[in-house]
């Protein structure tokens, strides 16, 4: 009897292990591919892996860094991510062209992009352009300097009356090297690159796409379209949005903290706190302030608008049906 009650002890803790490893096991895994690096631009989503918001949400999500030579958009239509952080021109752009992109929440409301100048430029305002060069990222980024160029009726074929257009490195060597007269610069990064490089603001004449009402929806959350019918595949990305909301509103409240956990996922090395730091303040500035991670329908169609507007080699041809849903959100706050 005694033999009995230590095997039946045994096999019970041996059934208790199984279920607790089945348990393990059971939470829904979610891959998300970032734009780019790792830094404070995605804060968020490392504070809600950090902090467990997404274990909290039975969810084993991976996070993966982006670079030059990745196209978040390419990764999603290859099956390899399930959630991807794009910006709504690079995805309208590849939904036109039959990626089934759909936006399930937009983490950046406002946008971060403008192009910063010289002050020696002599370019003063917009219309002082002309018989420049300009360095513009590429690879999807490129779309909203296009559509800007196109509302001023500015060419940028390099004529005479156009503006000469350099294909931008991921870096800020143009305009320190005087290659170029204006560099793309985002508000929590580059800019901040080119005052390390020994620039003054003094000596910079930054040019807000915002204020130029070119201003385009940037880092949101996109999924795969052809799937959101699927009620499992729809429950895990509102798990997914909530967590990452959570993650996001946690970064805001403790910036500083945020930044070292995001330093911490750094596997290169190349970032610094003091730069992280800065980032995460200034990235803080683009989030909602009151339904963070909510996509405005306004902003939406104001970003279909100024795509629609680059006439002579436009970003996409019609405007789109589908391209993004509240569904997810909704379920998320609920």
């Amino acid at each position: 009897m005694k033999l009995r009650a230590i095997y039946g002890a045994m096999l019970g803790a041996a059934l208790l292990g199984s279920l607790g490893a089945t348990g393990a096991q059971a939470a829904d895994a979610v891959t998300l591919q970032l734009k780019w690096v790792t830094q404070a631009q995605f804060a968020g989503y490392y504070v809600a892996k950090d902090k467990g918001f997404y274990k909290d949400a039975d969810l084993d999500v991976t996070i993966k860094p982006g670079g030059p030579d990745i196209a978040p958009e390419q990764v999603l239509a290859a099956g390899g991510a399930d959630v991807i952080v794009d910006w709504m021109p690079a995805a309208l752009a590849a939904r036109e062209k039959g990626v089934p992109l759909v936006n399930i929440s937009q983490t950046f409301q406002k946008s971060g992009m403008e192009l910063t100048c010289a002050a020696t430029s002599g370019i003063k305002s917009p219309k002082d352009f002309p018989g420049h060069t300009l360095g513009v990222w590429f690879f999807g980024n490129e779309y909203p300097f296009l559509a800007w160029m196109a509302k001023l009726g500015i060419p940028t074929d390099g004529s005479a009356k156009g503006v000469k257009v350099l294909k931008q490195g991921f870096n800020v060597d143009p305009i320190i090297q005087k290659q170029a007269d204006c560099i793309s610069t985002m508000t929590y990064n580059e800019y901040w690159q080119v005052i390390d490089a020994g620039f003054k603001p003094s000596d910079l004449v930054i040019f807000k796409y915002s204020d130029e009402g070119v201003g385009m929806l940037e880092d949101g959350l996109y999924a795969n379209g052809k799937k959101l019918a699927d009620k499992a595949y729809a429950d895990k990305l509102a798990r997914f949005v909530k967590a990452s909301i959570k993650g996001w509103e946690w970064a805001k409240a403790h910036p500083d903290e945020a930044s070292m956990i995001v330093l911490d996922n750094d596997t290169t090395g190349a970032q610094t706190e003091k730069h992280q730091k800065r980032m995460m303040a200034e990235v803080a500035k683009l989030l909602g302030d009151t339904k963070l991670g909510y996509l405005e329908p306004a902003d939406y169609e104001r970003t279909v608008s100024i795509l629609l507007s680059t006439k002579s080699d436009p970003v996409i041809t019609k405007k789109p049906e589908g391209a993004y849903t509240h569904a997810i959100y909704e379920a998320a706050m609920k």
